[in-house]
């Protein structure tokens, strides 16, 4: 069977105003809502786009996280993936164990297509799809904002670049992450939601797949960005030299 595997994050929802705890140990979590990865959302509907094109036959969306983290697989479903894989954990799920624990599930389910956002908005690593790549000894097209396949063992990739786009071919199976630009994630509607409780939804543990969770990067503490000063209006370009040259900037 012809398999997209898409990887999602449970994140805090990017509408949310971030604060930072009192103690600089993290930001605040409890009663704030949590949702999918924006770019994961991309992904995700990149896949069953071409699903509905009759290029694949299955989406298969996969998590590693705490167990509120189902929420998110759930909507995942709910946007049309076939079944949900939970790779159940807690505390700081770096981009490498992440990569290890994809994997294991490559390993197991067969895809020739995996996608991921280009990065999470909570800790912008962007790491995750290269390592996952170079794990699994595969291509790997990153930043897309065009997919197409080709044929059943190439895709054609248009990326963005800092001197504009950028289009490559690479050999199935790969790793492509995406962009903003890739498409708009289609709306959830009531009658989805209630069918994506029927959906099969699989809990693992990182134990059960033979990955080990280790924590490589130590965070020390967390702060809010400095509060913005207050702007003065001035009368004219005169008076705008004189106060940028008084505060140094000239």
């Amino acid at each position: 069977m012809k398999r997209i595997l898409v990887g999602i994050k449970r994140v805090v929802d990017f509408n949310v105003r971030i604060r930072v705890k009192p103690d600089g140990s993290g930001v605040v979590t409890d009663g704030v809502k949590m949702s999918v990865n924006p770019f994961d959302e991309i992904a995700l509907e990149e896949a069953l786009r071409i699903k509905e094109r009759g290029g694949a036959e299955e989406v298969i969306v996969a998590t590693v996280g705490p167990a509120d983290t189902q929420q998110q697989l759930r909507s995942a479903l709910a946007m049309g993936a076939d079944r949900a894989l939970h790779v159940q954990a807690d505390g700081v799920i770096e981009p490498l164990v992440a990569a290890r624990a994809l994997l294991k599930l490559i390993e197991r389910e067969q895809p020739f297509l995996v996608i991921l956002g280009k990065q999470a908005i909570d800790d912008d690593n962007g790491q995750t799809g290269q390592v996952l790549a170079a794990l699994w000894n595969r291509p790997q097209a990153t930043y897309a904002s065009k997919l197409e396949l080709v044929s059943d063992t190439t895709a054609r990739v248009t990326r963005e670049v800092d001197a504009g786009l950028e289009t490559l071919e690479i050999d199935l199976p790969a790793v492509v992450t995406t962009d903003l630009r890739l498409n708009e994630p289609r709306y959830v509607k009531l009658p989805d939601i209630m069918k994506a409780k029927k959906k099969p939804l699989e809990t693992l543990s990182l134990a059960a797949l033979g990955v080990e969770q280790r924590q490589q990067l130590k965070l020390v503490r967390f702060e809010p960005p400095p509060q913005r000063q207050k702007g003065i209006r001035v009368k004219d370009a005169a008076e705008l030299v004189a106060q940028l040259k008084k505060k140094g900037l000239l």
